[in-house]
Order: C-alpha cells, then structure tokens, then sequence
C-alpha cells in the first residue's frame, strides 16, 4: 500500500511552512520569534537582531526576456529590507548568494551586482558575504539580511487591537498592471521581433514592477513623529492576503474601504486598458512591497496630513470577519487570492 501523497498545490507556500516546522521549537533563549512573521527576532541584549531571506528563481520570480540584470540586483535587496522594514527595523548587512548556468558572462554577474550595489548604497547596508554555484536551471538569487530595532518599537503581525485604523503607504496594484504591460511586449515581441516595444507611458507602473521601493522611509518618518505602530507587514502577495495574516495573527478582523485604496490614475487607466479592474488589482496583484500597518485612534492625528499615508480602514471583532465595502456600500468578504508560489497554475 503506497503513502498518502500530499501535492504542494493543496497546502500553498504558507501551510507548507506550517507543516514544516510545527515540530521546531526554540532552544535558544535569545531566539524572540522564529518562524511565522517578516523576520526573525534575535535577543541581543539592549537591541533585537532581526533576520530575514528571500530567493529569487528564474522563471518562477522574474524572467530574464525583459528584467534588466541591473534591476534584478536592485530588487533583490529591496525585497528584504522590505522584510525588515516591515518589523519596524533597520537594515544593516546583507549576504548575496548565486546560483547560476554557463550561459551568464562574468559581465551579466557584474550587471547584478551593480544594481545590488545601487541598493546597498540606498539603503545604507553593507554586503558582507554570501557564495556562488553552478545551476543547471538557470539564475537563483538567494538573499538574507540582518537587521535591528529596539525592543520598545519592534512590531509583529499581531498586535492590532479592536478599532485600530488599518494605514497602508503609497498606492497599491502598480506591480502587478507593469506585469502585465511587460507580459504583453514580450508576446508581442515574440510574434514580431522587429516590433520595439511600447513602454513610454507605461513608466511607472513598469518601475513598480521592475525596481520595487522598500519603504524605509515611511519607517523613519514614523519614528521620527513618535508612532510606533501596534502590527505591521509587507504587501508582498497582494492587499487582501495581508490583511488576512494580519487578521490571523492579531485575532481581530478588518474592514477594508474601496473609495479609500491608493491607486495610481497611470495603474487604475492601465487596468482598465488591460480589461482588469483595479481594485481586484489592488487587493490581490502583490509585489507593491509598501506597508500595511494598524496605528491607535490617538495617533490618527499625527498623521491625517501625510500624503504619502492612507487610511483604508480599521479593525474590529474578530467575529465580524474580514471585509471590503465597496463604492456602493455592498460588503465583500476578503478571500487571499494573491499570487502562491506553489500553485500549480
């Protein structure tokens, strides 16, 4: 009689992680949190240390037909400052790891660590290691970082409580409409080479997309006006999967606002273009990597004025469940529909 074989489709990026290490438990007394967040958090004695890693696979993350090499270095750091950022951090080191084919020249290599180079720079980290290898598959990059905060402003995905205004920065489903432009060109590229692709006003979403933002400023803005939010995380896999782990792991629901989702004019035309709807785009596109965070009602004044911070909505019982209302005052339960790296579409 065979064993019972599981498919990593039915158990998704989340639920095998779950799976793979609800056994583990910490035997290290400086070890804060292991898994289940943005980042590890580490007992350094006055400070947490927080670590983070994300890979990069070609043809599951990016595809090499139309990401510069450049880019890709760049996006490969932001992605986990994004991560510490999310933990209300400071990045400070990071080691690169490579895994690549005989068909990248030393000078393709030299292009990705320029761009990683760029990002260092922004951010204000230090590359202090990492390893390179054959692949027979193509490029993987492989990024882990180091980080810390204090152990009064550290965050997590739980903490929010009942009334928490949910805050989200800069505008959402960018990433995911430059996907689709970039998509497009390929195709069309493919059918006739001799087409040059028409990419002039699509620029910023294409930008989201290929050269993602980490916002580490949101976080010294925060500090710097005395906000220290109750639960925070990346938006990485789309607005409504977000808000459903922060849900998870804060225990308290969440009502979402159409009319007050940040979409950009160039990404809600471009959906509408491409015959998506925006708002879909925003909830579920993924890789806008801004930050969804829950601030007390006595911080809402602090910051009603900044233009870069939006109100889109607030917690509430858990038992209410998970919500958007939309335009026309219907409520629409919130279901995680964002990308799943394991799916077997």
């Amino acid at each position: 009689m065979s064993e019972k074989r599981t498919e990593l489709s039915e158990l998704g990026e989340f639920g095998l992680i779950d799976r793979l290490t609800e056994s583990f438990s910490p035997k290290q007394a400086s070890t804060v949190l292991g898994v289940g967040d943005d980042a590890a958090v580490i007992d350094q004695g006055d400070e947490y240390g927080l670590i983070s890693t994300d890979m990069l696979v070609e043809g599951v993350h990016f595809d090499l037909s139309y990401v510069p090499l450049q880019h890709l270095g760049y996006k490969s750091i932001a992605v986990n400052v994004s991560d510490i950022a999310a933990m209300n951090g400071i990045p400070q080191q990071v080691v690169v790891s490579l895994a690549m084919s005989n068909r990248f020249s030393v000078e393709a290599i030299e292009a990705i660590y320029s761009g990683i180079k760029a990002a260092a720079e922004d951010f204000n980290i230090d590359l202090v290691g990492g390893d390179t290898t054959a692949s027979q598959s193509g490029l993987v990059i492989s990024v882990s970082i180091f980080g810390k905060t204090s152990k009064e402003l550290v965050t997590y995905r739980k903490g929010a409580g009942n009334s928490d205004i949910l805050c989200a920065t800069g505008d959402l489903g960018g990433a995911f409409i430059g996907l689709q432009v970039l998509e497009r060109e390929k195709q069309t590229f493919l059918a006739n080479p001799n087409m040059q692709p028409q990419l002039d006003k699509y620029q910023y979403v294409v930008q989201r997309q290929l050269k993602p933002r980490a916002r580490m400023d949101a976080i010294h803005e925060l500090r710097e006006i005395g906000v220290v939010p109750t639960s925070m995380i990346d938006i990485s896999d789309g607005l409504a999967s977000e808000t459903l782990h922060l849900s998870k792991h804060s225990g308290v629901g969440f009502t979402l606002y159409e009319d007050q989702l940040p979409i950009d004019n160039q990404t809600f035309e471009t959906a509408v273009e491409f015959n998506l709807d925006p708002m879909t785009s925003a909830l579920n596109g993924g890789e806008d990597y801004e930050l969804l965070f829950t601030i007390k009602q006595e911080d809402h004044a602090k910051l009603e004025k900044h233009a870069d911070i939006h109100f889109i909505g607030h917690a509430q019982d858990l038992s209410k469940g998970n919500f958007i209302t939309t335009k026309k005052g219907n409520q629409v339960a919130l279901s995680a529909q964002g990308w799943n790296h394991l799916s077997e579409k």
